[in-house]
């Protein structure tokens, strides 16, 4: 016999948890998704009267906790990208509006750092545009569910080993199609990484987009430069030694966490290589990179769309050099 109705009301009604719990609950199990499900029984059975059955026997029937731990995870992807593909298009529309503001504006070209040839300080606009459309079209690959390209929008619910010999497949369709996930085709006992890689390659990528626009910001503030330079707020200070310094150091910051983020691609390609169905050499690695990566990528945002909007040029200056 499965799941009454009756039951499943009764654990949507009493279901409940507190981290405070889950965590003291943990020092004893030592394994998350136990001290979880043994905090939420506590609530959904409460109520029930000794000898009885217990409503929260079937709060994780059949699961393993890569079904669970993993499914959520590939939720929590798409939303995360979903931010980052925002961020990607407000920062492309910011561009392409300072783009047509500055067309007409006469810049030396460089090339090598050294003066080359005439151009228009729009076209720097531009490229940044066409890049972070390219960005756009990788995250909206990166976030396309199985049957659109390939990627982390993929729930699992099969199992020990992936078998469904202990869970009805139905039960997979069922939940996945709840949360917007395709089922895996054919997953072990966690998701193969490589969907996860390719995600955070995208990121990488687009980390490594912000950092060639923010490059040159810093580049061309430059004190023997100076066409252009990032927004410095009023009773901003500089230097705590030479106040009269306006320093880059927004641009700077992106430069910067994008280390972070390149590097932590290499921390997901690492994860692809499993022992056998599974192991969890992944798991605690990628529980900070990819939360880290989408963190420090969406700040990037925030800092680089008011650099952008904000840039201070100076025409003149140009002209001169």
């Amino acid at each position: 016999a499965g799941i009454t109705r009756e039951e499943a009301q009764w654990i949507r009604d009493h279901a409940d948890f507190t981290v405070e719990e889950i965590d003291e609950i943990e020092k004893v199990t030592n394994h998350d998704v136990i001290a979880f499900t043994t905090c939420m029984a506590g609530y959904i059975d409460a109520d029930i009267p000794e000898g009885a059955d217990k409503p929260s026997r079937w709060v994780h029937y059949g699961m393993t906790s890569s079904d669970l731990g993993d499914t959520a995870l590939s939720y929590q992807v798409t939303q995360a990208c979903d931010i980052i593909i925002d961020d990607i298009k407000r920062l492309g529309e910011t561009c392409k509006r300072r783009a047509f503001e500055f067309q007409n504006t006469l810049c030396v070209g460089r090339t090598h750092g050294i003066h080359a040839e005439p151009m228009t300080f729009g076209m720097k606009f531009g490229s940044w545009a066409w890049a972070l459309k390219r960005a756009l079209t990788r995250m909206e690959e990166a976030r396309a569910v199985v049957a659109e390209g390939a990627v982390a929008a993929t729930g699992a619910i099969s199992g020990a080993v992936g078998t469904y010999s202990s869970i009805d497949p139905f039960v997979e369709q069922y939940v996945c199609e709840k949360l917007g996930l395709t089922p895996d085709p054919l997953s072990t006992q966690v998701l193969a990484r490589d969907r996860h890689a390719q995600v955070m390659a995208a990121l990488a990528v687009t980390a490594s987009t912000l950092e060639s626009i923010a490059m040159q910001v810093r580049l061309l503030q430059q004190s023997d430069v100076i066409e252009a330079e990032e927004p410095f707020a009023k009773g901003q200070k500089g230097s705590s030694a030479m106040p009269h310094k306006r320093n880059p150091i927004t641009a700077e910051r992106v430069c910067g966490l994008a280390r972070v983020v390149k590097a932590n691609a290499q921390v997901a390609f690492d994860n692809v290589a499993l022992w056998f169905e599974r192991d969890i050499s992944h798991s605690s690695a990628e529980r900070v990179a990819q939360a880290d990566s989408f963190i420090a990528l969406d700040h990037m945002f925030q800092c680089l769309t008011r650099i952008v909007d904000g840039l201070i040029l100076y025409p003149a200056q140009m002209l001169a050099n």
